[in-house]
């Protein structure tokens, strides 16, 4: 059986998350707090209640936002699983995932800021 030339054979969907090379997305490995069920990639992380631990930001979380989560991960277990995150990076803020009730605020861009993750607006197609 011939294959067509002009068939498409896979599709990629293009993902919005990182904005652009500068500066560079450096990963490093973080613990994440269990019990959030699955976080996605591109969740953004702060300082949670227990140290060391990151959670998914909300308006309870405790410490300040610094850090974006870069795959997804299943937190269901009985202990704070261990996950690969961005610790810098230029990222699209309307791509992040925070809780449902929160938004991004001025504070969380200024902390991310200061430990090299910056935020945009990209504008949606």
């Amino acid at each position: 059986m011939s294959k067509r030339l002009d068939e498409t054979l896979v599709s990629v969907g293009f993902e919005n998350l990182i904005n652009g090379t500068y500066p560079p997305a450096e990963v490093f490995s973080v613990k994440v707090k269990q019990g959030q069920g699955v976080l996605k990639r591109g969740s953004l992380l702060a300082a949670g209640e227990t140290e060391g631990e990151l959670e998914l930001i909300s308006t309870s979380t405790t410490g300040k936002a610094n850090a974006v989560l870069a795959e997804d991960v299943d937190t269901g277990s009985e202990e704070a699983v261990v996950a690969v995150a961005y610790r810098t990076g230029h990222f699209n803020t309307n791509a992040l995932i925070v809780k449902d009730e929160y938004s991004v605020t001025a504070a969380d861009k200024e902390a991310l800021r200061s430990v090299g993750i910056l935020l945009s607006d990209a504008v949606e197609a």
